[in-house]
């Protein structure tokens, strides 16, 4: 049996979603799970969680032969790798990075470099539903206790339309706030 395969059916058996399986040359193999999305509700991996799916995946992988050094199982985290079209559901209205497999080129208009490829914004839904974009503004961060004139004109907004097929990666862009978790408003 195939490791993604072993990996996989233990992993949703116990009721979670793969999100990442990573092998690297030291025989360590690297197991991200995440609960699987329900509209509504944001349950969290919890330490609990990476210790059973990790008993069960060592038992699995040693029945199956699979050979390795280390197991480990650890959440997405805060910079959260989207691949599949549900992720992307699941993260419109996020903060993502973006990277393109090949650089805008032609298609950039003039409006950004033609040789970039790397891109963070907020994640949305195209106007006809049916695809996706990334929205960002290249106006600079403003720093702690920096003042910023009233008449000073926004810079424009950019849209970026994708299909999954055209990213080299995409996740969730780390934005940490020690202030404490704010609850969503809906618009």
């Amino acid at each position: 049996m195939a490791l993604q395969q072993i990996v996989q059916e233990t992993v949703t058996g116990l009721g979670y979603d793969l999100v990442e399986i990573d092998r690297t040359a030291g025989g360590l193999l690297r197991i991200t799970i995440d609960w699987p999305w329900q509209p509504g509700s944001e349950p969290f991996i919890n330490v609990e969680d990476c210790e059973k799916v990790n008993r069960q995946l060592q038992f699995a992988l040693e029945v199956d032969g699979v050979a390795y050094n280390r197991l480990e199982v650890s959440s997405p985290g805060i910079d959260r790798p989207l691949r599949h079209e549900k992720d992307f559901e699941r993260f419109v209205g996020e903060l993502i990075d973006l990277t393109l497999k090949a650089p805008m080129g032609e298609n950039a208009g003039g409006l950004v470099s033609a040789s970039r490829k790397k891109f963070r914004g907020t994640l949305e839904r195209t106007a006809a539903g049916d695809g996706w974009q990334i929205v960002w503004s290249d106006e600079p961060v403003g720093k702690p206790g920096q003042r910023i004139s009233k008449k000073r004109v926004p810079a424009p907004l950019h849209a970026l339309g994708f299909t999954l097929d055209e990213l080299r990666e995409a996740r969730l862009a780390p934005v940490v706030d020690f202030k404490g978790r704010k609850p969503k408003v809906e618009a």
